[in-house]
């Protein structure tokens, strides 16, 4: 059964860090495109982060750029995001996608998706 679980959500102080897990089970994502994602409350989902399968890359949204870090564990099955000084603005759902051989990461595109963890960033 294909799988993306998220993890490592929860409430943190502005300025503060979370690292989100999202482990894969039922594929293997070597050869995936791994999106990360959020949705605020009453705001249309916007993409976070991307690993693109090819060519091997990673981009990220001018709002979390040198902020926020994606990586992936092959060896786990895993991507991580680590994220660094906080904002108020950063309050969402997250979540992690998958989509296969993909070179960029369509937020309405991709073909497995995770629940989705909470982050919520206040004082």
């Amino acid at each position: 059964q294909v799988q993306l679980v998220e993890s490592g959500g929860g409430l943190v102080q502005p300025g503060g860090s979370l690292r989100l897990s999202c482990a894969a089970s039922g594929f293997t994502l070597d050869y995936y495109a791994i999106g990360w994602f959020r949705q605020a409350p009453g705001k249309e989902r916007e993409g976070v982060s991307c690993i693109s399968y090819s060519p091997a890359n990673t981009y990220y949204a001018d709002s979390v750029k040198g902020r926020f870090t994606s990586s992936r564990d092959n060896v786990k099955n895993t991507v991580y995001l680590q994220m660094n000084s906080l904002k108020p603005e950063d309050t969402a759902v997250y979540f992690c996608a998958a989509d296969p051989l993909s070179s960029w990461c369509p937020p309405h595109g991709m073909e497995f998706w995770g629940e989705g963890t909470l982050v919520t960033v206040s004082s």
